[in-house]
């Protein structure tokens, strides 16, 4: 793996390195992880990498990596900048013939996920999403209990991302991470919708197995001189008539890292949540109330191959994130060894076009003053 991005005092480079490395088939062998040449090299020293693999920038590390030999060089790029240094970077490692991993949201306008989709299909080469939280393994025991039709046909969903980090205007203090995401220039038209709310969405889409087609959208903004939403409600239309209602926000004060989801069908119904990943709640027409846990009883395989350790040891937002990783790596194994996966288990550049799709519904509903709007 090469990097661009996510060098020291990174948040989510970090993520991501310790994502990739938790099971041991994905090994950091270079990278370009700063706008600042001093810095991207400093950290990759910092990193333990050789000093002829720390690269000034991403056009240099993608250059010389293509010049060594194929059992030499980096297999695939991970990208984890801001959103408005996604496509560039993207663009230019797949038409140089490298894989990639992208954060999410993918990119910063809809055009340009338009144009990487068209790129990706033309390289035949892999992309994935980091949707880090379709990786918990009872996320996806709800995925395969949906499928099987043990809730049967599905009525109502509920999902809500609420954080309470940008109650104050952290991003007059010089806070990294509130600086860009409050800027259009490099977050997009989205603010907390892009950033959290695509998670929500992605997290609806991926259980249910079900499109939004419809969605209404109320999006504020509440802190001073903010452009760009910071809290929204959305009612949504899923496409076999189901309703959906979806909260998310960045000023809910007290709140850390409160995703959760509920689905309710006509035989049952269940309910996940992130800050508590261990416990898949579900609810029954005629029977008692269960529980599933990771690696615990009654699990189908799909939440079996990503649990990893034994039943009562908590699995949480690394173990997730590298689920991502480690599905992506088998599939990239496989292609390098000429052999095919029928249905890889990671989010691709199909599921970004969908969340930039879904952010720029959400605002044209919200400038329409909440009107239906179909994406």
């Amino acid at each position: 793996m090469g990097m661009i991005g996510g060098g020291i005092g990174s948040f989510i480079g970090d993520v991501h390195r310790k994502a990739a490395a938790l099971d041991g088939m994905i090994e950091l062998v270079c990278g370009a992880f700063s706008s600042s040449p001093e810095k991207s090299i400093a950290s990759g020293k910092d990193f333990y990498l050789p000093e002829e693999r720390c690269y000034k920038d991403y056009q240099e590390m993608i250059a010389k990596e293509k010049m060594l030999p194929e059992d030499q060089r980096m297999n695939f790029v991970a990208i984890v900048t801001p959103n408005h240094m996604h496509f560039a970077p993207a663009k230019l490692a797949l038409e140089n013939g490298f894989h990639v991993v992208c954060d999410k949201p993918m990119t910063l306008t809809l055009e340009e996920a338009i144009e990487l989709e068209k790129i990706v299909t033309k390289s035949g080469l892999l992309f994935a999403l980091t949707h880090n939280y379709t990786g918990h393994p009872l996320v996806k025991q709800a995925k395969a209990m949906v499928a099987n039709g043990d809730l049967g046909n599905i009525r109502k969903i509920q999902v809500h991302y609420l954080q309470g980090w940008l109650s104050t205007s952290v991003e007059k203090t010089g806070h990294k991470q509130a600086t860009w995401r409050v800027d259009p220039s490099k977050s997009g038209i989205g603010g907390a919708l892009g950033d959290i709310g695509t998670h929500a969405k992605n997290l609806v889409e991926y259980i249910t197995s079900l499109k939004i087609e419809e969605l209404a959208a109320d999006l504020g903004r509440f802190g001073e001189d903010r452009v760009l939403d910071d809290d929204g409600n959305l009612l949504l239309r899923m496409e076999n008539g189901a309703k959906g209602t979806m909260s998310f926000s960045q000023i809910a004060l007290g709140e850390e890292n409160n995703l959760s989801i509920k689905v309710y069908g006509e035989k049952g119904s269940l309910e996940w949540r992130q800050e508590n990943p261990n416990q898949l709640i579900t609810h029954w027409l005629k029977e008692p109330q269960k529980i599933f846990t990771p690696n615990g009883n009654d699990l189908y395989p799909e939440a079996l191959n990503s649990s990893r350790i034994p039943a009562g040891h908590p699995e949480g937002y690394l173990e997730a994130f590298a689920t991502i990783y480690k599905n992506f790596a088998i599939h990239l194994m496989a292609v390098l060894t000429n052999k095919t996966i029928e249905k890889p288990d990671y989010p691709t550049v199909y599921d970004g076009i969908r969340g930039m799709k879904f952010i720029y519904a959400a605002v044209e509903s919200d400038k329409n003053n909440a009107t239906w709007t179909k994406f």
